[in-house]
């Protein structure tokens, strides 16, 4: 793997994301955030109205349904919304090479939704949740990615 001047990575996780720009080169990194994204998204107990629904089968028997687990929707929403926020800034031109460092279930949502013009420019996919630290650990940990491939 190697991370020209002027890649974009992306890093993120089910509410939260950074867009970095590699402004050093191939073998010194130094990333600069361009955007910084979050999302609301409180625990599902303070976004559910009511309790379990209830189901009758018609022999007189109750089956409880299910609640929406609107806590993980909106994590679902927010990786459809960065995948098309990638696609719009593929498609302007903004980016050749991206790097995506994100969880793994928020990798694997943002994947599936990811426009093809995307994946043509992905050179990296890494499964860690580094959302909480800082810049220049993430800079570390692709600098010995880099050097491990």
């Amino acid at each position: 793997m190697q991370i020209d001047t002027d890649t974009l990575i992306l890093v993120a996780d089910g509410g939260k994301a950074l867009f970095l720009r590699n402004e050093g080169d191939e073998k010194y990194l130094n990333l600069q955030v361009e955007q910084k994204k979050t999302q609301d998204n409180p625990p599902n107990r303070e976004q559910a109205a009511n309790r379990r629904g209830r189901m009758f089968d018609g022999n007189g028997h109750k089956s409880a349904v299910d609640d929406t687990d609107w806590h993980e929707l909106a994590k679902d929403r927010f990786a459809g919304d960065l995948a098309d926020m990638l696609y719009k800034r593929a498609h302007r031109g903004d980016f050749e090479k991206l790097v995506v460092i994100a969880s793994p279930s928020t990798l694997g949502e943002i994947r599936d939704q990811w426009h093809q013009e995307v994946s043509n420019r992905i050179i990296a996919e890494i499964d860690k949740n580094v959302t909480n630290h800082p810049v220049d650990e993430i800079e570390a940990m692709l600098q010995s990615e880099m050097e491990a491939a």
